[in-house]
């Protein structure tokens, strides 16, 4: 049972996920903040797994603590659902587009968390957030997940397509990385014998 459950709570937010790694990409997200919720759910629908995350946070403020922190708590639970990583397929790179938009991601669960965002937005926000926090949400999860992330937005015009097609791609690509490989269910897919 590929499944995990965290809590986290701090003075800045208190989020509570539960995810399938094994799903059927249903989605229960509730952070806030509309057009981040709308992105997230493209991680479970597309990447096939169940998510519920509630999460509220210091939205007075903005909502930078709240991104932050969802992609924290997010990674942790993907790395602790995926326990030792043993017999999974590790690495993936997904091309999708949205309509005038190209996004570009390719992660390898590898246990050591590096991130790569190559993105020309158009405008500085998209769905009243800073660009730069849907950036930083990629970041915080790759941290946590162990993982090394690199995602790109090839090309586009409106932003909402951009990011949409970022986050449809990293849900494609985690759920390629995380799914099990038949022929190596008992192997730890490296060299080293180990991911972590």
């Amino acid at each position: 049972m590929r499944k995990a459950e965290i809590s986290r709570t701090t003075n800045e937010t208190k989020i509570k996920v539960a995810l399938n790694l094994d799903g059927t990409g249903r989605a229960q997200i509730n952070t806030g903040i509309g057009f981040f919720d709308h992105m997230l759910t493209q991680i479970a629908v597309h990447g096939l797994f169940d998510i519920t995350l509630e999460a509220e946070g210091d939205l007075h403020i903005d909502p930078h603590h709240t991104i932050e922190d969802c992609g924290l708590i997010l990674g942790e639970t993907f790395s602790q659902a995926l326990e030792d990583r043993q017999g999974i397929a590790r690495m993936a790179s997904v091309f999708v587009p949205m309509d005038e938009a190209l996004g570009h991601v390719a992660l390898d669960l590898s246990g050591r968390p590096y991130t790569v965002i190559s993105a020309l937005w158009t405008a500085p926000t998209v769905g009243n957030i800073p660009t730069s926090l849907l950036e930083h949400f990629f970041e915080s999860f790759a941290i946590t997940c162990r993982c090394a992330l690199h995602a790109r937005i090839l090309y586009g015009k409106d932003n909402h397509h951009m990011s949409e097609a970022l986050f449809k791609a990293f849900g494609r690509a985690l759920n390629t990385a995380t799914r099990i490989d038949a022929r190596r269910l008992d192997q730890i897919p490296s060299s080293k014998g180990n991911l972590v």
